[in-house]
């Protein structure tokens, strides 16, 4: 099954790409890492501030997958660097 979640953040302190890429690099490489998913930023590349982020997770069972979404988001938001401002989850086919 599969399991779709896409998240927007406001990052804050970015003051160039440069600070936002930072920001972006480790924390989509320790998702990558940590968790059994796929992430890719989806939208706001040319923005400092802003960035949308696509994480998928496949498994078994839709609750195996959803589980997994949910401690990504969790350890996500846990970041103290941006702020989440929206989360969309969504279970395709």
């Amino acid at each position: 099954m599969i399991v779709y979640a896409e998240c927007s953040f406001i990052i804050p302190m970015a003051a160039s790409l440069k600070d936002k890429r930072s920001v972006l690099k480790r924390m989509i490489d320790r998702v990558k890492n940590g968790y059994n998913v796929s992430i890719a930023e989806l939208d706001h590349q040319d923005l400092w501030q802003r960035t949308t982020l696509g994480v998928v997770a496949i498994a078994s069972s839709t609750e195996a997958a959803e589980r997994e979404i949910h401690r990504v988001q969790r350890f996500l938001e846990s970041n103290p660097d941006w702020e989440l401002t929206e989360i969309q989850i969504d279970y395709p086919g």
